[in-house]
């Protein structure tokens, strides 16, 4: 709507400001929707929605992969120490 309607208005924020009213949310929630679709159709910087995602997506996977290491690190550790106080006998 504030795309179709910016022609009508002396700015961008004068139109959110008045569609937010006829439609019962916030001129900032609004605003947000508005720069959120502009990142979506790459006429604004920024990360999408989806490589959003993905980034977070990837984080996570990183975090996991960190925890996953130290545990081998810490169970590698353990191991050899172990193998080295083994008494030998023959």
């Amino acid at each position: 709507m504030v795309f179709d309607a910016k022609d009508q208005y002396e700015s961008q924020w004068a139109a959110i400001v008045s569609i937010a009213a006829k439609i019962g949310c916030t001129a900032e929630t609004l605003c947000r929707w508005i720069r959120l679709q502009e990142r979506n159709t790459c006429l604004r910087g920024g990360l999408t929605d989806t490589e959003a995602a993905r980034v977070k997506e990837i984080e996570r996977e990183v975090r996991e992969l960190k925890k996953a290491n130290e545990i081998l690190r810490l169970d590698s550790a353990f191991f050899a120490q172990a193998e080295l106080d083994r008494r030998f006998t023959l």
